[in-house]
């Protein structure tokens, strides 16, 4: 038989790790032990891809931050890092329309270049970068995401590397934000229902 004070000790637990951004409040989703396991993963497979290459990781600001930086803190070959900065997001929405808002400033011309994505849902962002790096002439393209929603996902563009999929909610934390705030959590909430 369950003892009663431990059930009200569960809600008040629940109650307080249910958060407040803004209007929205959000529950627990994905734990940091998760999303460290799912960063491994990535790196596991991009490492035994390109481990005798020293590829380009290009990270999606802002969101990608703290995914591109601890892929990078557990890469053990050669690498480079730059950013790019694209925007779709308004509020909890997408936009569907994709703006370059900062641009790469380097040549990689017969790189390998590996595009870091904190999230995948729609794709609109990843038919932008692929335009973005037609005109580079890189060896190779390929797109690695921590997150990916499948049953949001539209386009046809390869995704090589996917740490989680989720389900199509929206969630914050971990880089992730909603309407600027919530991007320091290091683990990822979900809106609550």
């Amino acid at each position: 038989m369950s003892n009663p004070n431990s059930v009200s000790l569960c809600i008040i637990l629940n109650l307080k790790i249910m958060i407040q951004l803004h209007d929205k409040q959000f529950v627990p989703f994905i734990s940091a032990s998760e999303i460290d396991f799912a960063i491994t993963k990535l790196v596991k497979q991009i490492q035994d891809d390109f481990a005798d290459e020293t590829p380009v990781f290009v990270g999606v600001l802002n969101g990608s931050f703290m995914v591109v930086a601890d892929l990078v803190k557990k890469y053990t070959s050669s690498c480079e890092v730059t950013f790019v900065k694209m925007s779709s997001y308004e509020g909890v929405a997408t936009t569907e329309n994709v703006k370059q808002l900062i641009g790469l400033n380097q040549d990689l011309t017969g790189r390998s270049v590996i595009i870091i994505e904190d999230i995948v849902d729609t794709g609109n962002t990843l038919v932008e970068l692929k335009e973005l790096f037609k005109s580079q002439n890189v060896k190779h393209l390929k797109i690695a995401t921590l997150f990916f929603k499948p049953d949001a996902y539209k386009k046809d563009v390869k995704i090589d590397y996917i740490g989680i999929r989720i389900p199509n909610k929206f969630i914050v934390g971990y880089g992730l934000d909603y309407d600027g705030i919530g991007r320091n959590l290091p683990e990822v909430y979900q809106l609550s229902e």
